[in-house]
């Protein structure tokens, strides 16, 4: 089957779809957008978060034909997703959303493995919740697994980004 979609802003088709095909699978191998991970395929580790129109969903759980003519933003396109929220143009915001700068900014990356997913997910908090409590944080993150860290550095990284939010308004 083919799957029509768009994917980062951009109108994609992905052809010989099987039936019991992935998302994630459709995402990394057939349009080339390697950053969500393929890790537990079961929904449990959160490495392959996307937002699916709008809502943050394991790839691994999503059947390739039920984002048939659905939007799909990946960890690649964090950041022109940020600009069309922002009504902002191209030249003036950075390649990267500003949740991937305060990853970078507070040491939140480790070995990048879960990385992507944690991005999708607080960028999608934030967007609705631009002052959360460290519990909402907690919440937000709870689907995303990561074993290099003990969190805190993603806690503040979520924090810096939250805090740069409220100063840019």
């Amino acid at each position: 089957m083919r799957v029509n979609l768009t994917v980062n802003g951009r109108p994609q088709e992905a052809d010989d779809v099987w039936e019991g095909e992935s998302l994630l699978y459709v995402l990394r191998e057939r349009l080339g957008l390697p950053g969500s991970k393929n890790a537990c395929e079961q929904g449990e580790c959160g490495s392959c978060t996307v937002r699916l129109d709008g809502v943050p969903v394991c790839a691994c759980l999503v059947a390739a034909g039920q984002a048939e003519g659905r939007e799909v933003v990946t960890v690649e396109g964090l950041a022109e997703y940020a600009r069309q929220r922002s009504s902002g143009d191209a030249g003036d915001t950075p390649d990267l959303a500003p949740i991937q700068q305060a990853f970078i900014d507070a040491g939140a990356v480790q070995c990048g493995f879960c990385t992507p997913g944690l991005l999708v997910a607080a960028d999608e908090m934030l967007e609705h919740n631009p002052d959360p409590s460290d519990a909402d944080i907690r919440e937000a993150l709870s689907g995303n697994l990561c074993r290099c860290t003990g969190y805190e550095k993603i806690m503040d990284a979520v924090r810096l980004a939250a805090a740069r939010q409220q100063e840019a308004v």
